[in-house]
């Protein structure tokens, strides 16, 4: 990755935190947990071609086209790539401007993560019976990586102490005024534990010394259950923001992106956004296959739940884990999604309007196709069909969660995307047929052909 650094920067917030090699005695160590922050990332430079300009500044569209295209981003890039991804930095700033950024996010979290834990004291520390032998060895590692901290930011410079001063207070008073209820926290604590517990250590990032990182995806979970009452925490959070932690490898900057992605997808972990995303994959499989879609309702929608996990999770446990980030990468640059061409089919209800001389044609334009179908309903619906038979097959509720789970780790991700990508556009190119259908003119090859290309750019 090319370097930015031009002549000697000025020390950052957490440039002691992040650099292993700063401290030879815990070089090796530094290595394999995570950092509190890394201002090295604020000023990294993508290397995807015309993504980035001369000053830093990220071209969002570029980004998320490179991602689709080019399936992912290459894992050395992938930390700086999601920063942008999912909206930690903004796309505007500049190389120079994300060092004051880090910093900003640096404070507020620290202020965040010492008020809940001065309200809760209690819950700083994980309570464990003594059974679990890793989990054991992760308290050890993680009061090591603290002591560490803390001698850092006491080694910090004048001048950096007094700008985080200030920022500190700024931080404080915009959180002076939050409040948190405490049964549901103690709450929310409980179920995080436990579900920290069971977090993928067969991952490389979770062993040995990296098992520490356990408990800083616990701080991480906590916080912003603390600070997001409304949302608060749900199983399932624990493996999405574990994604966050092992890419970025920073808990400062795992916090902010989950939490970015959260503001998105957040009903998702709510009981009427499990019965959306049902409802929304029944139709979608309905659309392409009604017997199968008929086979699987026979007793209630209830058959359709076991898609939940995968869509809740991006597919996580199906994929081999590097193509499960690959593709979680892919759904959320939202490249291909039929939300996502709402401007191009404007333009052409526009000029549609300008033809004909009035709105009513163009009023009906594209309602029968449902822009609530995004690109993961294409994913799971490509793997339904897939196994259609085995899913025919299937009598009970038991028999299709075991069929399910056999899934798990076996999916070739390269041929799924094909297949959901070829479904998609069949989907597409169906409804924008039976439109054209219903005029008269004599445009409708040219009227066709756009309604493929707005809703389909790459094609």
């Amino acid at each position: 990755m090319e370097d930015s650094n031009h002549g000697s920067p000025r020390p950052t917030a957490g440039d002691e935190t992040s650099s292993p090699d700063s401290h030879h005695s815990g070089a090796s160590f530094q290595r394999k947990v995570a950092a509190v922050s890394s201002p090295a990332q604020s000023v990294a430079r993508l290397t995807l071609p015309g993504v980035m300009d001369a000053e830093g500044r990220v071209d969002e569209s570029r980004l998320r086209m490179h991602i689709f295209k080019n399936g992912g981003v290459c894992p050395s890039e992938r930390g700086l790539a999601w920063s942008f991804l999912f909206g930690m930095y903004p796309c505007s700033s500049t190389t120079l401007e994300r060092p004051l950024l880090q910093e900003q996010m640096v404070v507020r979290y620290r202020v965040m993560k010492r008020k809940w834990q001065q309200f809760l004291p209690l819950a700083v520390r994980m309570h464990l019976n003594g059974t679990d032998a890793e989990l054991v060895a992760a308290v050890r590692y993680f009061d090591q990586r603290q002591a560490l901290a803390q001698q850092h930011t006491q080694d910090q410079s004048e001048e950096v102490r007094d700008r985080l001063a200030f920022l500190e207070l700024q931080a404080q008073i915009l959180f002076e005024r939050v409040t948190f209820d405490q049964e549901e926290l103690r709450e929310a604590t409980r179920i995080i534990d436990k579900d920290v517990a069971r977090t993928n250590r067969d991952l490389s990032y979770y062993q040995g010394e990296g098992s520490a990182n356990l408990l800083v995806l616990r701080d991480i979970l906590i916080t912003y259950a603390a600070f997001h009452p409304e949302v608060s925490y749900a199983q399932g959070m624990n493996d999405l923001c574990s994604r966050f932690l092992e890419v970025l490898n920073s808990e400062v900057d795992a916090y902010w992106s989950f939490s970015c992605y959260m503001e998105k997808f957040s009903r998702d972990f709510r009981a009427d956004g499990l019965h959306r995303k049902i409802e929304l994959e029944a139709a979608l499989l309905k659309e392409l296959d009604p017997q199968l879609y008929a086979h699987l309702v026979t007793d209630s929608m209830e058959s359709f739940t076991f898609c939940h996990r995968w869509l809740l999770l991006g597919f996580q446990r199906e994929f081999e884990h590097s193509d499960a980030l690959r593709l979680f990468e892919i759904l959320s640059c939202d490249h291909l999604e039929l939300i996502s061409q709402q401007v191009d089919r404007a333009r052409y209800k526009e000029r549609l309007a300008r033809k004909c001389g009035t709105e009513d044609n163009s009023e009906s334009e594209l309602q029968a196709i449902n822009t609530d179908f995004t690109f993961e309903l294409f994913i799971c619906a490509a793997i339904l069909l897939e196994n259609r038979e085995s899913l025919l097959r299937c009598r009970d509720e038991v028999q299709l969660i075991q069929f399910t789970s056999s899934l798990q780790g076996t999916l070739e991700l390269n041929s799924t995307l094909k297949k959901a990508e070829h479904h998609l556009y069949n989907y597409c190119k169906r409804c924008a047929r039976d439109y054209i259908c219903c005029k008269t003119d004599n445009s409708k090859e040219e009227d066709f052909l756009y309604q493929i290309r707005s809703l389909l750019v790459l094609r």
